[in-house]
């Protein structure tokens, strides 16, 4: 695999707490061929004192912090979270890594695309919230072991398995090239669409349905490519502006 199909892919930590596993997390990306890395922190983390780093001064030196999950991901066409499963109820496609692995190399082949790989807190994982940015999630199979506690891997762990997944092999899905849209624009999207369900009352008679989280993954479950965002734009310019001219009317 070229290192421009591998600089496609974004290795996103969410609140990771402990600067050696972010090293270790870094040291994988090096040793794999990965080079660009992502810490969403409130707090900029120790990065210069994550020793486990060993020969990954250079990804650590490029990494970039952000302050939320939004912003790290604004530029990628798709986003994946990981997560051990165990008994949580999840509202997303969920893939074991094997079958992901196919699902992103057929985006990654795309020339303008770029996924985030998302590997939230050693110790809580990712939040609803920061997983209602994921398109799917993937998980590492595990030995279920007869204690009750679901078993899960090690941060760093966990970035080297799931990098040397997509590395195994050379081979590329078939499929048709596909601009699929952008972080950055599914945002915009998000708040034209927002504005559209506010203007037409929807949201004042139905709250319930009108969670950011829940409208995020209702409009990720379109699945729009970066042709579609500006013709729903136009067509929800159109809808307010019709709006408008009602509520004129005396």
């Amino acid at each position: 695999m070229t290192s421009e199909i591998l600089d496609r892919v974004v290795v996103t930590l969410v609140r990771a707490r402990n600067s050696n596993n972010i090293g270790a997390a870094a040291r994988a990306m090096h040793d794999f061929g990965f080079r660009y890395l992502r810490v969403v922190a409130e707090y900029a983390p120790p990065l210069e004192t994550a020793r486990s780093a060993v020969d990954a001064s250079k990804v650590l030196a490029e990494a970039k912090v952000f302050d939320s999950v939004a912003d790290a991901v604004a530029d990628c066409t798709m986003v994946i979270g990981t997560t051990a499963a165990g008994n949580r109820a999840l509202e997303h496609p969920l893939y074991p890594l094997a079958e992901a692995r196919h699902k992103i190399l057929a985006e990654i082949q795309n020339t303008s695309a770029r996924v985030a790989l998302l590997f939230g807190s050693e110790k809580t994982g990712l939040s609803n919230e920061e997983l209602s940015h994921c398109h799917s999630l993937l998980t590492i199979p595990m030995h279920q072991h007869e204690e009750m506690r679901h078993p899960s891997m090690n941060l760093g762990q966990a970035v080297a398995v799931c990098l040397y997944e997509l590395i195994r092999s050379e081979e590329i899905a078939a499929e048709g090239i596909r601009e699929a849209a952008r972080g950055e624009e599914i945002e915009r999207f998000l708040e034209r669409f927002r504005e559209v369900l506010d203007k037409s009352g929807y949201l004042r008679r139905y709250p319930a349905n009108a969670r950011e989280a829940q409208l995020r993954q209702l409009v990720l479950r379109m699945d729009l490519t970066t042709e579609d965002v500006p013709v729903w734009m136009g067509v929800m310019r159109q809808v307010l502006w019709k709006i408008e001219q009602e509520q004129k009317t005396p």
